[in-house]
């Protein structure tokens, strides 16, 4: 079979840890591009990887030759290079969070089925064995109805991995738009919605307290509310000063669920009648140093085009998880509980 031609635009820190590694390690892939605006940092990617080095996107895009490209910008930038991309022929892995707004998400799922190609967005926590097994558990009805849930991402703050460190495009409203609601909140918005169905409603507050010189969120608190009535807590933060916390616990009526919260076993399952079940499971892929397990992202990517199917987090999947981010903030600002609109293909013609 021939191998699938990829690139990489964007050669930040993601592109670095994650999209170019994995690409690199699937057999039926080529890299065969990589784009950044800074040249040593392009030239430093082909050096490890291969391929061309490029610093304008739409030069690239005007190679035939390739078949998909990962979009690794700043986030004020992932809709019109996706656009661009799906309309130059391309197949699209898009970082998260997909879109700064509903109406840009909209127009890049109409990209991508005008242009019959996959669009994908990069939520990585569908694939962790635990979240996985979690919802195994949920699904058989072991742990009967869900009463509640906490879930929280935390760390402190991208200067500590990004390639720019302080002077990152994550503090820059204009580029970022958002701070740690779309670094790490759109991640667990995702996540619940996978567990425990649809997010209807969002009350939140979110605030800039723990960084200097910077206007967009370092931490928020949101309740959610799903479909089914369950109420829960997500928790955005960027200034969890030492280490991390991206753990989640759910309240069920035979169990209790702790996903990421024990150091030693990645899902602890506490049952109502006290028994205790601790799964060794694969580690969260984390960003530090050593913590270069596979996200799974690129392979289900790869898979979609391969096979011809619908991408395991599609583009609409993407819009879901960012409209639960953005009913947040507009809950903060108005101080109301916002309703979200659900999402329908109807909406989006």
């Amino acid at each position: 079979m021939e191998k699938l031609k990829v690139a990489v635009i964007g050669c930040g820190s993601i592109a670095r840890r994650r999209h170019l590694p994995e690409y690199h390690a699937e057999k039926n892939v080529e890299i065969v591009a990589v784009c950044d605006l800074v040249k040593e940092r392009a030239d430093e990617m082909v050096s490890l990887y291969g391929g061309r080095a490029y610093t304008d996107y739409l030069s690239l895009l005007e190679d035939e030759m390739i078949d998909a490209v990962s979009v690794c910008l700043p986030n004020a930038l992932h809709a019109p290079v996706s656009i661009a991309a799906l309309n130059a022929g391309k197949h699209v892995l898009c970082e998260k969070p997909m879109a700064t707004s509903r109406e840009e998400a909209e127009a890049m799922i109409r990209a991508a089925t005008v242009n019959g190609k996959k669009l994908m967005i990069a939520h990585n926590q569908r694939f962790v064995a635990s979240h996985v097994k979690a919802k195994e558990l949920i699904e058989s009805g072991e742990v009967g109805g869900i009463y509640s849930f906490r879930t929280t991402f935390g760390h402190p703050g991208p200067e500590q991995w990004s390639i720019d460190g302080a002077g990152s495009w994550f503090f820059d409203k204009e580029r970022a738009f958002i701070g740690a609601m779309g670094d790490l909140g759109v991640h667990k918005s995702d996540l619940m919605r996978y567990l425990l169905g649809e997010i209807v409603e969002v009350g939140a507050f979110v605030g800039t307290n723990a960084k200097e010189n910077t206007d967009v969120d370092d931490n928020a608190v949101c309740i959610l509310k799903t479909e089914n009535g369950v109420i829960g807590t997500l928790t955005a933060s960027w200034s969890y000063v030492s280490g991390g916390d991206n753990s989640t616990v759910i309240y069920g009526e035979n169990a209790v669920l702790r996903l990421e919260d024990d150091p030693e076993h990645s899902l602890v399952v506490q049952y109502k009648n006290g028994d205790v079940v601790k799964y060794e499971l694969q580690k969260i892929q984390t960003n530090e140093a050593g913590g270069q397990q596979t996200t799974h992202v690129i392979e289900h990517f790869v898979e979609s085009i391969v096979n011809d199917t619908l991408p395991a987090v599609s583009g609409e999947e993407g819009m879901k998880s960012l409209q639960v981010i953005l009913a947040a903030l507009e809950a903060n600002e108005t101080k109301r509980v916002v309703e979200l609109v659900p999402v329908t293909t109807r909406n989006m013609s």
